[in-house]
């Protein structure tokens, strides 16, 4: 049901005492790996999924395969292909194949999105990255966020050091996509010693690997340096001086790729294919000193049961030498070490290739402008074909690394991209891992918190999240958080006094962009139903309302919800951004959405019209219903007859592509008490457009000024 939009009070209702002493910090590190007893991958129940891209000489994606096309072998062994499918990322098929695996379904309903979009995530490794791939990074993020970014995409920005913090999460706001951006800084992890002559982390990797040339110059430089010293102390001292790089080196080789599996098991959790960009300057997997190459083959794995592709970007670009002119170069007459460097940049790309194509992906090497291969990875892994196939009972829990082989029969001119394998169990199991605490052992309390602190937001029950900030005299900023349930997920029952009710808890803290929780609420909401026979036609939705009162900053707000009769829960999480008013510049309320049954687009701004307003936590509509919006426009300059001049423009946006554009429309002030706080009201009639996704943009244009601002809102027509 909707509710009605009043003037909020300020009585709070305090969260439980203990939910917000362990999420301050919440998601500052990557997320932890999900428990070891999720870790087989299944579409059905005894079925295991492999994605597969085919593409042409020309680099074209080959429609029209069918099931007989293709060869699958697990081991060097044929395996019959038991289901197939031709999917299409971000499409209603592909999250109904991911519900059938364990995903949405509650008691036969499941709420399948329109328009869900693509899933991106760009894992910067900042252990390896200089000032100038630091500035690539950005450009190629930068450019995809503003350009590339679709309506209904969602994208995360995080690092392997987790400078980002609180920031590298999952969304489809770009306002926060660039701040996390924004965050990202040189670290300068140089693993290069002081001593002399200068060792490089490649050179300590040619002597760890007994390159007789390399270790002799090295040998006959230090007794140069130290006369006097035996060729013995001399070999010994090189010899340490490698060591020391490389275990240096190796930590942060480990760290990195620790992070990219924890990002990548966290993604397990979300529906569908995911794509990641691996942005580094490189690293050497020739490192005896750490366990990389193992590491390795563990994301690999995790890639194959997450679901996730991986595309590695150089970000040092075209280059010709890894030597900086800058530095201090080692004279060398004997051309041993300038022969020994010619294998030097392969090395260093040996790590991003074989993450790249040992997880279905591709390597975007040799560019200055990695935009033109972000562009090209974006297309080609929006359509996928999906082998299902049936393991052997006997082989599973062996803690093996399984081969997978595809191939197009009869075709060896196309380029089949699969992922390399996966472990039937991950060999990090453990004891402890295997005995989580019961569900029935928990407490409501634990249950949210753990809802709260997820890093997705959990669907077992769905929970509609809307906020709407605006400023009410004698009030100020009041930030309107609205939860919804809808009824027909409500579990209900007899209660001790004979009354048939389904009961919710529902709590709701608020981060600054920081992780710290400013403000919090928790409410225990009962719904009764006449009979029990009338509660399982219960299809009224189920809000919850609260108003907090934050300073102006970049907060985001996370909820869950309980239901007491299944113990299903339930999460949503949203940002938004409450203006400074105390600057005095042009600003403008969130859009308020609600519903009423009215003619197309008309401007209905005087004030007798606008009174309170029915407003919609849930953001959905009917197309035969009149989808009604209102803004309030702050701080207009007013003119020498003490009156305002601003304008209003609307656009409604499906794909990414305009469907209704409006002229500019002035806000008449007449009748307006309070000129600080301009209203301004509109309708659209939903009837002309298609169910989907829509985007509706609001522009206001100060014209006294020259200023304009906008905002803009999701809703979905259904």
């Amino acid at each position: 049901m909707s509710v009605k939009f009043n003037p909020p009070g300020l009585s709070f209702l305090r969260l439980f005492g203990c939910l917000l002493t362990s999420v301050s910090v919440l998601c500052a590190q990557t997320p932890q790996t999900p428990k070891p007893q999720d870790e087989v991958v299944r579409v059905f129940t005894d079925l295991v999924q492999t994605d597969v891209m085919v593409f042409d000489k020309q680099g074209r994606f080959v429609n029209g395969l069918t099931k007989d096309n293709f060869q699958l072998k697990i081991d060097g062994k044929a395996k019959e292909i038991q289901a197939f499918d031709l999917v299409k990322a971000g499409s209603d098929e592909e999250t109904q194949l991911a519900a059938a695996r364990g995903g949405n379904i509650v008691s036969g309903k499941t709420v399948v999105p329109l328009d869900r979009g693509r899933t991106v995530f760009f894992y910067v490794d900042d252990f390896h990255m200089d000032l100038s791939g630091l500035v690539a990074t950005r450009d190629v993020i930068s450019s995809f966020i503003d350009k590339d970014m679709g309506q209904n995409d969602e994208a995360a920005i995080s690092s392997a050091t987790g400078q980002i913090g609180f920031l590298q999460q999952l969304t489809g706001n770009r306002e926060v996509l660039h701040a996390a951006l924004k965050r990202l800084n040189v670290k300068n992890y140089n693993v290069v010693e002081n001593d002399r002559p200068l060792m490089s982390e490649y050179y300590a990797v040619l002597i760890d690997r007994l390159d007789r040339d390399v270790f002799d110059f090295f040998v006959t430089e230090t007794i140069k340096l130290n006369p006097g010293m035996t060729r013995d102390m001399a070999a010994e001292i090189v010899r340490t001086r490698a060591q020391t790089i490389l275990t240096q080196a190796g930590t942060y080789n480990m760290n990195m790729l620790f992070g990219l599996e924890r990002l990548i098991r966290s993604a397990k959790e979300l529906p569908g294919r995911k794509v990641i960009f691996f942005l580094s300057n490189g690293f050497y997997l020739q490192n005896r000193r750490s366990d990389t190459m193992s590491k390795l083959r563990d994301i690999t794995s995790a890639a194959a049961k997450s679901g996730v592709v991986i595309y590695t970007m150089d970000t040092r670009g075209l280059v010709a030498t890894l030597h900086d002119a800058s530095e201090a170069s080692i004279f060398d007459p004997t051309g041993r070490l300038s022969h020994a460097s010619l294998g030097e940049l392969t090395a260093s790309q040996d790590g991003l290739n074989a993450l790249a194509r040992d997880t279905g992906g591709r390597p975007i090497f040799n560019t200055n402008d990695l935009k033109k291969g972000l562009k090209p990875a974006l297309v080609e892994t929006s359509t996928y074909y999906l082998l299902a196939w049936k393991p052997d009972a006997e082989l599973q829990k062996q803690k093996r690394f399984r081969n997978i082989e595809v191939a197009v029969v009869g075709r060896p001119e196309l380029t089949v991209r699969v992922r390399k394998g996966f472990f039937d169990v991950d060999p990090t199991s453990t004891a402890s891992d295997s005995a989580p605490t019961p569900e029935d052992n928990k407490t409501v309390a634990a249950k949210l918190r753990e809802s709260i602190k997820a890093p997705y937001p959990i669907r077992d029950l769905p929970v509609l999240l809307a906020m709407n900030y605006l400023d009410i005299a004698s009030k100020g900023l009041i930030l309107s958080t609205a939860v919804q349930l809808p009824g027909e997920f409500l579990t209900f029952g007899p209660q001790p006094d004979g009354k048939i009710q389904a009961i919710l808890d529902v709590v709701g803290v608020y981060f600054d962009e920081k992780g710290q929780p400013r403000e919090s609420f928790a409410q225990r909401l009962v719904t009764t139903a006449p009979t029990l026979e009338a509660s399982k036609q219960y299809r009224d939705d189920v809000t919850y309302t609260y108003p907090a009162v934050l300073s102006a900053g970049l907060y985001q707000v996370r909820v869950a919800a309980r239901d007491e009769g299944s113990g299903r829960t339930g999460s949503a999480h949203g940002w938004i951004t409450i203006p400074d008013l105390s600057k005095k510049q042009l600003e403008a309320s969130s859009i308020l959405l609600g519903e009423r049954a009215a003619e197309p687009i008309a401007n209905v701004s005087s004030p007798p019209t606008i009174g309170p307003i029915a407003l919609s936590a849930n953001h959905r509509f009917r197309r035969d219903a009149n989808l009604r919006f209102v803004v309030f426009v702050y701080n207009a300059v007013l003119a020498a007859d003490q009156k305002p001049d601003v304008a209003v423009q609307i656009q409604v946006v499906r794909e990414d592509q305009p469907v209704i554009t409006t002229a500019l429309r002035k806000i008449e002030p007449e009748g307006i008490p309070d000129l600080t706080r301009l209203p301004y009201a509109a309708e659209l009639r939903l009837g002309d457009l298609q169910s989907g996704k829509y985007v509706l943009h609001v522009t206001v244009i100060d014209r006294m000024a020259k200023r304009s601002i906008s905002r803009e809102t999701q809703f979905e027509i259904y």
